[in-house]
């Protein structure tokens, strides 16, 4: 399938910059950020992205806790971006786990779309999932990090197909995709899935590195998990 979308050039690498500015006003907003509303020990899973581990969702998750979920990451050290086979231990390991209630999945990256794919195989084990800066359109095609994979001997373009084949089973479990036309790594519009009848996304202006502890992003995510009112962004 021919898109139009570019992958980010070196100049919008810049954007990710602004990462100290997210920082700063999530210090300064933290404030507020404590009064949002509060869970009751659900359980979220947040996965990593590419190339990162539980480490860069430190802050997601300890703000999550805080609000009274009961935040976890995940068991596979860092997310070296092997698709089939970490799909494959994510559904085993839902599978595996006692569940009084389905869960939500929180993804950075990647790792929102692996949840948005362990939700489409497992609907009836996820309740709904956010995605911060995920490219749900062409895989790595359309983001910084694609010449790594050709590096490694794989092909964009056929990645890019196999993701577009998994639309073929639909995605029923709510999504909430954040999004930021700042973002450096990841073109923003792989970010938008119009193919699938539940999905809401939802701007924010951040760097991509700055969405985990984006005080937009955390408030629009705090909303989300307690189903309350409509997320502070913009509708795409």
């Amino acid at each position: 399938m021919k898109r139009s979308i570019q992958p980010p050039t070196a100049l919008t690498l810049l954007n990710e910059a602004l990462t100290p500015l997210q920082l700063s006003l999530f210090l300064m907003q933290a404030p507020a950020l404590a009064m949002a509303p509060r869970g009751n020990g659900e359980r979220v899973l947040v996965w990593p992205g590419f190339g990162a581990g539980n480490s860069s969702t430190t802050v997601l998750r300890g703000y999550l806790r805080y609000l009274g979920y009961q935040a976890e990451g995940w068991q596979l050290g860092s997310n070296n971006g092997d698709v089939l086979n970490q799909l494959e231990r994510l559904k085993t390991d839902l599978l595996a786990t006692p569940l009084s209630e389905p869960v939500t999945l929180v993804g950075w990256s990647l790792g929102g779309y692996l949840a948005r794919e362990v939700a489409r195989d497992c609907p009836e084990l996820v309740k709904r999932v956010v995605t911060l800066g995920s490219p749900v359109v062409g895989g790595p095609k359309y983001t910084a990090v694609a010449r790594a994979f050709a590096q490694r001997g794989e092909s964009v373009d056929e990645i890019e197909r196999l993701v577009d084949a998994r639309y073929e089973t639909p995605l029923t479990v709510p999504v909430t995709a954040i999004y930021s036309k700042a973002d450096g790594v990841v073109a923003w519009q792989a970010c938008i899935d119009e193919r699938s009848p539940d999905v809401e996304h939802v701007e924010v202006f951040s760097s991509h590195i700055g969405l985990g502890f984006s005080p937009q992003a955390l408030r629009i995510l705090a909303d989300r998990l307690a189903s309350t009112g409509y997320p502070v962004g913009t509708q795409a």
